[in-house]
């Protein structure tokens, strides 16, 4: 595993960037396993300023997304789909067609599972996969104690999910988010989905995630702290700011 440390933020999302800009370089047609969330958010505002200065192409490249919220449509204001249209997609020149992310209104979860792992063997596997790292260690929405050899799969949000994230669909008056507003369930690459990756990139920013990354990274290998499994993976790559790695 390689670590790259940055000085804070904007450090690590230009590393970040870096290294997925390379990857399309020289593989243009490179398939990219991307992540939705805060994390990434300056990675991709990089890639977009390059794109825009004729620095990268995108043309093809084939997008495959880590996850979804189950019930929600591709247009709602909190759907995956909809923020990497907005943050990412819609910015650059990549083909409607090579965009790949679960459908949260598929009526038959279970072959909805089975659809998105037949995309991702059709796309020949994925090159690069981002991560972000979740406070309990989870990885795309990969829960404490979720089997290691499971691929794409509806999964229950843990309540500490469901906390951190309901943020995004409203504030009570107390400023709380609005968890009863989330969806309770999501789709999302399994653990085995994510270490048939052959590289992965993962992300990490802040003082709040120092522990986890000392646990996932350094600790015990096991499915209370999913992201621990990257461990056993031959090519990952680590970037964090100072704070993140301040307990390392």
């Amino acid at each position: 595993m390689r670590i790259y440390r940055a000085k804070d933020y904007e450090d690590m999302s230009r590393k970040a960037a870096n290294i997925l800009s390379a990857q399309v370089i020289l593989k243009p047609n490179s398939v990219l396993g991307l992540a939705t969330g805060e994390s990434p958010l300056g990675v991709y505002r990089q890639l977009v300023e390059w794109y825009r200065k004729g620095d990268l192409d995108f043309s093809g490249v084939t997008a495959i997304n880590l996850d979804e919220y189950q019930g929600l449509a591709p247009d709602a204001a909190q759907s995956y789909r909809r923020f990497m249209w907005e943050n990412f997609f819609s910015r650059i020149n990549i083909r409607p067609e090579n965009l790949h992310i679960p459908d949260g209104l598929a009526e038959d979860a279970q072959a909805e599972c089975e659809r998105y792992e037949a995309v991702i063997r059709g796309a020949g596997g994925i090159d690069m996969q981002l991560l972000g790292l979740g406070h309990n260690g989870h990885i795309g929405f990969n829960e404490p104690g979720a089997a290691f050899e499971k691929e794409t799969h509806r999964v229950a949000l843990t309540q500490s999910t469901i906390e951190a994230n309901s943020r995004f669909f409203g504030r009570s008056a107390d400023g709380q988010g609005l968890a009863e507003q989330m969806p309770s369930h999501a789709y999302t690459m399994g653990i085995r989905s994510i270490m048939q990756a052959r590289r992965i990139l993962v992300i990490v920013s802040g003082a709040r995630k120092a522990e986890i990354v000392k646990r996932a990274f350094f600790g015990a290998i096991t499915p209370e702290v999913p992201a621990s499994v990257l461990q056993l993976h031959n090519d990952v790559t680590l970037v964090a700011d100072a704070t993140a790695l301040e307990q390392l």
